[in-house]
């Protein structure tokens, strides 16, 4: 058993217990939960685990191998710095960071420090959005040309303290939750190398938008696309594969993205299709975020004992990347070549 700290107890953060509790490799050590609330809570739901409030005993328990961040997005960064200095392996909760040079430093410091960061990009790990890697890279569809995700869903909540409406704590909404889709476009298309530009469009503060559309294009001609609204109601998402040979379409619905019972499904048509013809409908295990952190944190583990991350830094860092591109494209008005760097916000 490797024993793990997690640091901050919100709404997320709780689920992330829960899924250290149910990992078979992980034993919850300590809990840091900075503000009272959060701490009363942990206290009242894990009477037998230490509750801090700040981050110093976990650094200086030789026992904690491991740090698990789900805090404030604009606390990622200072707060995994903090602990790979300390020695300890980290889980970190996306984004990665709220800017690029803050993302290099953390791998900077993995790299120093001879321990294991990995990013919290989940739906990897997934039964429903991991199987569509693996049908790419089986062939099931041919060399895939696009790729597309839609996000339909709820305005976000406020967060503790309101920090999800604070651009100085969020950093943006693109980066709040676009970024997962970012990072799964990018793993999909992996054979495509990095995008060449970006071109987005927001309805409203391009940090903050409630519609976003964003266009990533490649070397090759491919193209993939992200559109994502948050005026809208319940928790849908929607994402097609087109390749070659085939294609595969995915779709995930619930009342709320935390949902334990949502619906899915995902299906694949090998070869070219016909008028009326059935796609192949793939059997799915459970599967959304609060079914993947159990999954990711059991494999975490696993990789903190390989020496290896379960999600690269490096790929997180694109991800941040994209986000950062399309708050500036859609500021500005015009397409963006990936080199050009995000700007200034």
């Amino acid at each position: 058993m490797m024993r793990i700290a997690l640091v901050g107890y919100g709404a997320w953060g709780q689920h992330h217990a829960r899924a250290l509790d149910e990992a078979p490799s992980a034993e919850l050590a300590a809990i840091v939960a900075h503000g009272e609330a959060s701490a009363a809570a942990a206290a009242a739901g894990r009477p037998h685990v230490p509750v801090h409030r700040d981050l110093a005993p976990v650094l200086s328990d030789p026992g904690i191998e491991a740090v698990v961040i789900a805090a404030p997005n604009a606390l990622h960064a200072p707060l995994a710095l903090a602990a790979l200095k300390a020695g300890k392996h980290v889980l970190l909760e996306k984004p990665m960071a709220l800017t690029l040079a803050d993302c290099d430093a953390l791998v900077a410091a993995a790299k120093a420090a001879g321990r294991v960061l990995t990013i919290g990009h989940e739906m990897r790990v997934s039964s429903q959005w991991g199987r569509v890697k693996g049908l790419i890279e089986e062939g099931a569809i041919g060399a895939p040309r696009h790729a597309g995700i839609t996000l339909f869903r709820f305005p976000y909540r406020t967060g503790s303290g309101r920090w999800r409406y604070e651009a100085g704590s969020v950093g943006s909404w693109i980066l709040e939750e676009p970024v997962h889709y970012f990072d799964l476009l990018l793993w999909y298309g992996e054979a495509w190398g990095p995008p060449v530009t970006l071109r987005a469009l927001a309805d409203g503060d391009p940090r903050m938008p409630n519609a976003l559309a964003v266009t990533l294009r490649f070397a090759g001609g491919q193209f993939a696309t992200l559109n994502t609204v948050v005026g809208g109601f319940e928790h849908h998402v929607a994402l097609q594969v087109m390749g070659e040979a085939g294609a595969i379409r995915s779709l995930w619905s619930a009342s709320m993205d935390r949902s334990f019972s949502p619906t899915a499904s995902l299906h694949v048509f090998r070869g070219r299709a016909l008028p009326g013809e059935m796609a192949e409908a793939l059997p799915l295990a459970a599967t959304g975020e609060v079914f993947e952190l159990v999954t990711q944190a059991e494999q975490a583990v696993q990789g903190f004992r390989a020496g290896r991350a379960l999600v690269p830094p490096e790929a997180a860092r694109d991800a941040v990347r994209c986000c950062l591109l399309a708050e500036r494209s859609a500021r500005e008005g015009r397409e963006i070549r990936w080199d050009e760097g995000p700007g200034t916000s």
